[in-house]
């Protein structure tokens, strides 16, 4: 069987390098959390110590310091007692030096990697989680790390001062990294659609922006003060301002609009704005952080919350904190140097205004620099403090040190629940599962710990203990209603001292089943018993699930009407009761998290089950979340409707092939993220895959490179004097190689105050992305799939009202001008969300479909909600006569030709569709069949997907496939690629997906433009 051309990569960290610093006296304070910044002190907020999910507050020498406590004179009686807070890993994209090896006597050696910078940093405070007690066999000691030592070059004369390197190479190629940071989280409305959505909402929009002098202008022998004067003739300040702004490039472009009633070929602009250029003010104005990673919807931030609210433009972020990474700087030090006023860790856009303090990018306060943070390990001398790789980089992670940790790091351990009623057995999953596991065995993330547990379940539990090499012994508890553990121990197991046994184990699972007649499930008993199990240690559990759980606690019964599919109001997008909310919040109180698998034919009220897998808004008791709240845990849910091992082999590719990329991913345990934001700003409201564990702190208890959030940014004071704008996110967690890392993103943006400069610069990937997880929000949380239409079709007449009348001068009754950058694409893609089966009325949708595809929005990163909500067209008749990639064509019938082929990609699955009078030529070089009837499409579901699309040894046919390898080559989930005859019955599919043309239930994308002109009108 041929590879689908389009399959995931996977990218590691093959390329990283690390700095080691030997570390210096242990502080003996280890945590700091929850810091709420009043001038110069600091005050926080302690919890009780039973609480499941407490907030975190300060130690001073086993001294907790409790609300209102003043920390600068703990820290004046405990000089030595000063934690240290996040770890963070970074990465650097465009960089293309070799790698060298340098020693230090004594015995410090250096590996330095110009991709992968790995420094050592003093740091100070970090944020940490609680985390639960260890089960008694486990050992306290300190986990191995999982950076791998490297030969080092002969000894040079050079002694750097102070503290020695060490050289290291990170051969992290596994799925280890786990991400946490805190995060300031204001409690968020019942309807989170703010003014963004509303017209009439005289709700404040978000802003964020920053002041930076200009490094090597002011004078060493200046008085430093703690605050600088934001005046104009402050270095970088509003006269400076005005002359830099007035050089940047998308001044120019901010003047050119568009009528979009009359433009209709919009693609000709392409899709992507450029780089906005930062002031030099800035240390590194080169350094940028991947958009791919975190990105906000005003490239230029407006300067007062006046023109923010004027220009009715949604501000916000989004933020994909663990992606994979072709190349990451990491940093091993015993400690960070972070800002000690508001703890802002040390990066490319603060200020240096000599070589030993630098001004916080965020706070404006100044702080000390290290001594030994000149120290340049490639020249072996003192060197410039902007050669460090914190300040060439927008991303770092470090290594925390011990300081990071309540309680020795958790071993990986995963726990498969795996239903095995007669019709899972029916299905064949069993199969598929097993063949991937015996695959991924020994490549799941871990150390030497990792251990391993199966529980069966159908109208009871079925659990399996493992005992030394003998065959396990199947223990079956049938009362569900009280379910309890049958032994204490052997139900999990260490993979690597038991692989032979658990491999056997696995091969036989299928053929256990095989005769099994019980068509019930009590999936909650089997989750109650799976979180019972490793509730002392924390990981994750795995559900496979193919019927709705209808015994036991937490059963659930059909609630589809058929009938009601088409209906504008649709009913029953809400859970059904509140047991599976609370026991996903007993999950992420135990660092548990849970991801489900569901391969259903029939209704399996997925809106009950996938409130384990969307987040808590407000940390408030239980007894205040109604059942709709019942969405908590940080898992993922994967959906493959009608699946079937023998009739439907596209989802049993995608089971495949997600499967295995769930497996060996990269996975984090014990994770917190904060994002700080520019005095000035702050968050308002996260969306996406978590639990708020405080007003500022998410707890992931498990993080993937996979998910992505979002959150909306509030502007509570003008910008003035202010030229950037920034945001870090910080994100700690745990290794699955046992060491607690902690990832840094810091994004800069310039701060304008002209409007047309904020419309021209509006990032409408961005901005679709944050709306759509509003959407899900609002609708997931019980507002009507109509109000949540309507927002988004409000955003839409806001924003292109404004910048009809106030910026553009021009308020023609017969034109709707926009800006000629992306977001002249904001109407397609509003469309295309009204059109999406997540939000599309009057159309027959299966209610576990739809509920799926809102989930999927949910945790989706930029570029899966960018290709869902306006799939992309080419068309592949272009690659006969050239080499160059075909232009991307408007989702209409009028770009089909009869004789042509057309590749459509939306995001979830590829579909090729074969005109009738395609060439004889083209059929035979692109299929190598002879003619358009011998062409195999998937119509009857039971062909291979790409036995018919294979690469054939002729220039077209590679050209083709070379393309789809390029669409693929940023993809973590595979795609599919279907076969569509023009005849075929499953042609809807593709012309379904063209949302430039009229449906039954939807307009064109030329009447929707001509009704926001209506709207706007009045």
């Amino acid at each position: 069987m041929a590879e689908n051309p389009l399959n995931f990569v996977d990218y590691g960290t093959n390329n990283q390098a690390v700095w080691q610093q030997q570390p210096k006296a242990d502080a003996s304070i280890t945590t700091l959390n929850n810091q709420s910044i009043q001038n110069t002190s600091w005050t926080t907020k302690m919890h009780s110590s039973n609480n499941p999910i407490p907030s975190q507050g300060y130690f001073f020498d086993n001294t907790a310091v409790g609300s209102n406590v003043n920390v600068q004179s703990c820290l004046q009686q405990h000089p030595n007692s000063f934690p240290s807070n996040d770890s963070v890993q970074s990465l650097f994209h465009d960089s293309n030096i070799s790698a060298s090896t340098y020693h230090y006597a004594p015995s410090c050696s250096v590996t330095h990697n110009q991709m992968n910078n790995i420094w050592t940093n003093p740091a100070v405070q970090s944020d940490t989680t609680v985390q639960p007690e260890l089960l008694p066999n486990f050992s306290t000691a300190p986990f191995s790390s999982s950076i791998m030592p490297v030969n080092v070059a002969a000894p040079v004369s050079a002694v750097p001062p102070q503290t020695s390197f060490s050289c290291r190479s990170d051969k992290d190629t596994n799925p280890d990294s786990v991400v946490t940071c805190a995060q300031y989280l204001p409690p968020s409305s019942v309807y989170p659609l703010t003014s963004v959505a509303y017209r009439n909402n005289a709700r404040s929009e978000i802003g964020l922006s920053h002041n930076f002098p200009v490094p090597n202008k002011q004078s060493k022998s200046q008085p430093l003060n703690d605050h600088y004067q934001m005046n104009g003739n402050y270095p970088g300040g509003i006269g400076s301002l005005q002359q830099e702004f007035a050089r940047m490039t998308h001044g120019v472009q901010s003047a050119r609009y568009i009528d979009l009633i009359q433009e209709r070929d919009l693609m000709k602009y392409g899709t992507d704005d450029e780089e906005i250029a930062l002031p030099p003010t800035v240390c590194n104005p080169d350094a940028r952080c991947s958009p791919s990673i975190f990105r906000c919807t005003l490239s230029s931030v407006p300067q007062t919350q006046e023109l923010l609210k004027k220009s009715r433009l949604p501000f916000g972020l989004t933020l994909q904190p663990f992606r994979d990474m072709k190349n990451l700087n990491i940093i091993q030090t015993s400690s960070i140097v972070r800002c000690r006023y508001c703890r802002t860790y040390i990066n490319p856009y603060i200020y240096l205004p000599d070589s030993r303090h630098w001004k916080c990018n965020i706070c404006y306060r100044v702080n000390d620099l290290p001594d030994d943070f000149n120290w340049d390990p490639a020249t072996k001398s003192l060197g410039e403090p902007t050669h460090r790789p914190e300040i060439r980089n927008a991303t770092v992670e470090f290594i925390a040190p011990s300081e990071y940790m309540l309680r020795p790091p958790q071993p990986a351990v995963y726990v498969f629940v795996m239903d095995i009623s007669q019709n899972a057995i029916e299905t064949g999953y069993l199969y598929t599962f097993t063949e991937q596991l015996l695959i991924t065995l020994e490549q799941l993330p871990g150390d030497e710990r990792t251990m391993l547990g199966f529980i069966g379940v159908d109208s009871a539990v079925h659990f399996f203990q493992f005992r030394g090499k003998s065959r396990p012994q199947q223990l079956i508890v049938e009362e569900c209603s009280d379910i309890f553990l049958p032994v204490n121990c052997g139900l999990l197991v260490n993979l690597h001292k038991n692989i032979d046994v658990i491999r056997l184990f696995i091969q036989n699972l299928p053929a256990l089943y095989e005769s099994n007649s019980s068509t019930s499930c009590c999936l909650g008993a089997a989750l109650t018993a799976a979180h019972e199990l490793i509730a002392d240690i924390g990981g994750r559990i795995t559900v496979l699930l193919t019927v709705i759980p209808d015994v036991g606690p937490g059963a659930l019964r059909s609630r589809e009407d058929p009938n009601q599919r088409a209906a504008s109001e649709v009913p029953n997008l809400c859970p059904a009761n509140d047991y599976y909310k609370r026991l996903a919040l007993e999950c992420t109180g135990h660092q548990i998290a849970v991801d489900l698998f569901l391969m259903n034919s029939q209704y399996s009220d997925l809106s009950t089950l996938g409130g384990f897998y969307i987040i808590s808004l407000l940390p408030l008791p239980l007894d205040v979340f109604s059942a709709d709240m019942s969405k908590f845990s940080t898992g993922c849910v994967f959906h493959f409707p009608n699946y079937h091992i023998n009739h439907d082999q596209v989802q049993v590719k995608r089971f495949q092939k997600q499967l295995n990329r769930y497996l060996v991913r990269k996975i984090g345990f014990e994770a917190v993220l904060r994002i700080r934001c520019t005095k000035g700003l702050s968050l308002h409201t996260f969306y996406g895959n978590f639990f708020v564990r405080s007003t500022d702190l998410l707890a992931m208890a498990n993080v993937n490179p996979d998910s992505a959030i979002a959150v909306q940014v509030q502007m509570e004071e003008n910008l003035i004097g202010i030229n950037t704008a920034c945001f870090q996110a910080a994100v700690l967690y745990t290794s699955s190689r046992g060491d607690r890392r902690i990832r840094i993103h810091t994004l800069c943006l310039p701060v304008t105050k002209d409007l047309s400069t904020v419309f021209s610069q509006f990032d409408v990937k961005c901005a679709i992305s944050l709306l759509s997880k509003m959407a899900v929000e609002r609708t997931l949380m019980g507002a009507s799939l109509t109000d949540s239409r309507e927002a988004m079709v409000n955003t839409v007449i806001d924003i292109f009202g404004t910048y009809n009348s106030a910026v553009s001068g021009m308020n023609h009754t017969s034109s709707m001008l926009s800006p000629i950058t992306s977001i002249r694409l904001l109407p397609l893609y509003v469309l295309g969300m009204l059109k999406h089966r997540a939000f599309i009325a009057g159309q027959s949708v299966k209610l576990d479909n739809r509920v799926a595809a809102l989930l999927l929005f949910r945790s989706a990163p930029l570029e899966v909600i960018d290709l869902e909500l306006y799939p992309a067209l080419y068309e592949l008749n272009h690659f006969v006569e050239n080499e160059a990639d075909p232009p991307r064509l408007h989702l209409s019938f009028e770009y089909i030709n009869r004789n042509g082929v057309y590749l459509l990609d939306t995001g979830s699955y590829v579909y090729i569709y074969i005109s009738s009078n395609v060439e004889s030529s083209i059929i035979k070089r692109l299929f190598g069949v002879n003619t358009f009837e011998t062409i195999d499409d998937e119509a009857k579901m039971a062909v291979d997907i790409v036995s018919s699309f294979e690469v054939l040894d002729n220039p077209f046919s590679s050209r083709v496939h070379s393309f789809l390898r390029k669409l693929s080559v940023y993809r973590t989930m595979f795609v599919p690629v279907i076969l569509i005859r023009e005849d075929s019955p499953l042609r809807n599919l593709f012309f379904g997906r063209l949302i430039d043309d009229r449906t039954e239930s939807s307009h064109s994308y030329i009447e929707f433009l001509n009704y926001i002109r209506q709207e706007m009108q009045k």
